[in-house]
């Protein structure tokens, strides 16, 4: 009993101190701390999301054919974003935010560098993908002639820089899985002011600058992309984030901590992305190129719901993760169900709005008719159901921070499967794209509720009761 002392003592010293914005997590009320974190996060977000509108608009003044070739090339660039953010960035968060909350800095710092190789190799693949195969994928998806054109320039240039946004959503990532939103926010949103000025200069020139045509929008996201990364890198080598860049021998126990979650998160992201990428190629094969670009416009709102539910899923990760590392269970569950329902008011209210003024949205980027029709009856008919989107997406980022991923794998293949599957068949019998609409607002409906009714009956924790699930 004489040994209790020293080994209280020792006990002590083995334990890091822990920081006060991992404090915060654990402790603070969740409603402020939430929206405290989530408005920085949800501004980059919106912003980010911005650099596709912001192209979209200066490129629709090149013509249909212009706006159908970004409108094939965007849901794979968005994909690159979606994996490397929303899904690798997720399990870099996720994996940073337990290891700060089990009070295990070292491994914290260690996975700096990891996160950082897992991306820059990630992007390497991916745009080796796109740059080798991508004129058969935009073929495949109904477009031809002076559009495919089109789609290969723009295509060629972002896909050629796409290991750029892998690492600069790596840096940021890492940011997030401290708890700190404001960095990577006003970091991002400066590329999102630069590129305001630099996509009309490199599309249609000025004074000594050539004009670059569709190019030119691709030149300025890569430009601007590689800023940001700069700017993120410098801050984390700066010594003022909480966890630091240090070289270290790669350890495949914190690869796989981040690749358990980021992996499984990928397969959801390449679901949703598959999912909007195989029902343009039946809107292009219905209807034609002129109702793929209407198709496309809409559905580039759908894809404006990703970073809405993503401004509230990088804290949903950091809190749910730091509180299960922290043996917090009750409270992780806490944080996700009121981070869903907020997501769920936010996304449903612009859907609502899309479905009533659909106008206003498409008018934006044309004035086709057929454009203008298409994108009208998506967004009347799959618009309702964005809130069940938007619910799904969030909770998909807190079963990120808490490690468990099934559920939303499972619902995001339910998704995939109506949507394609369903639309075809509708097609078929039908031969209207409002029925494939219908379709895709059923599979939106489903996706939702079933992550929600799983995440709150307690999927998360089953596992570690000895339960089956």
């Amino acid at each position: 009993m004489k040994l209790d002392p020293p080994q209280a003592i020792i006990a002590a010293t083995a334990a890091p101190e822990m920081n006060p914005r991992t404090r915060i997590l654990l402790q603070a009320p969740i409603v402020s701390t939430l929206l405290k974190m989530a408005w920085p996060n949800l501004l980059v977000m919106l912003a980010q999301a911005s650099t596709g509108l912001i192209e979209t608009w200066w490129v629709s003044h090149l013509g249909t054919d212009a706006l159908t070739g970004m409108a094939v090339v965007f849901p794979g660039f968005m994909m690159m974003q979606m994996l490397s953010a929303g899904a690798m960035g997720g399990g870099i968060s996720s994996a940073i935010a337990r290891a700060l909350g089990a009070r295990r800095h070292q491994d914290a710092e260690a996975l700096v560098m990891h996160a950082a190789a897992l991306n820059v190799a990630l992007g390497l693949f991916g745009s080796a993908l796109f740059l080798i195969w991508g004129r058969p994928l935009y073929q495949a998806m109904g477009v031809q002639g002076g559009a495919l054109e089109a789609a290969m320039q723009y295509s060629n240039v972002v896909f050629g820089g796409c290991v750029l946004v892998w690492l600069m959503n790596a840096l940021a990532s890492i940011i997030r899985g401290t708890g700190n939103m404001l960095v990577p926010s006003l970091s991002i949103c400066i590329g999102v002011v630069l590129l305001i000025p630099l996509s009309p200069l490199l599309i249609f020139g000025w004074g000594p600058i050539p004009a670059l045509g569709i190019a030119g929008g691709g030149w300025a996201v890569v430009l601007t992309t590689a800023i940001v990364a700069a700017v993120l890198a410098g801050y984390i080598l700066s010594g003022r984030c909480i966890v630091r860049f240090k070289w270290a021998r790669l350890r495949w126990d914190l690869s796989a901590d981040i690749l358990r979650v980021g992996a499984i998160a990928a397969v959801v992201s390449l679901q949703t992305s598959l999912t909007v990428l195989l029902t343009t190629a039946l809107v292009g094969a219905t209807a034609g190129g002129e109702a793929v670009a209407g198709f496309g416009t809409g559905v580039r709102l759908e894809y404006l719901m990703v970073p809405l539910a993503f401004g509230f899923g990088g804290p949903l990760v950091a809190l749910v993760g730091t509180n299960i590392g922290a043996g917090q269970e009750a409270r992780a569950l806490r944080v996700a169900l009121i981070g869903g329902a907020m997501v769920f008011a936010l996304t449903e209210t612009v859907g609502l709005a899309a479905a009533i003024w659909p106008a206003a949205w498409l008018g934006l980027f044309g004035n086709d008719p057929q454009m203008i029709e298409t994108g009208s009856a998506y967004l009347r008919i799959v618009g309702p159901a964005y809130g069940f989107f938007g619910l799904g997406l969030s909770l998909y980022f807190a079963s990120q921070g808490a490690g468990r991923m099934i559920w939303p794998l499972a619902a995001g293949i339910l998704r995939l499967t109506i949507s394609v599957g369903g639309g075809w068949l509708a097609l078929r019998l039908t031969g209207s794209l409002t029925w494939l609409f219908v379709a895709l607002t059923i599979a939106l409906v489903i996706y939702g509720s079933l992550i929600a009714g799983a995440v709150a009956s307690g999927v998360w924790f089953k596992p570690a009761r000895g339960k089956a699930g």
